[in-house]
């Protein structure tokens, strides 16, 4: 997973803060879309497609860290 090594740090934040969490008032369509799914109403394409551009990246976010994390672990280890 060489390509998301080349990501940077600042562009996931920045995403994950503005088009993760976007539109802020009344709702991030993310929390939104992720109840909807949870409750099992997440049907229409529309819904599906938003939950998808909101949470990339959130989740390239959060796979860097793991990333990351496991790096440090395996230094550990040798």
């Amino acid at each position: 997973m060489r390509w998301l090594e080349k990501l940077p740090w600042e562009l996931l934040i920045l995403g994950s803060l503005t088009l993760g969490l976007a539109p802020f008032i009344p709702e991030p369509h993310l929390i939104e879309k992720i109840r909807m799914l949870l409750q099992g109403t997440l049907s229409r394409p529309i819904d599906i497609f938003d939950l998808f551009m909101h949470g990339a990246f959130p989740v390239l976010l959060l796979l860097k860290i793991g990333q990351k994390i496991g790096k440090r672990r395996n230094k550990k280890d040798n």
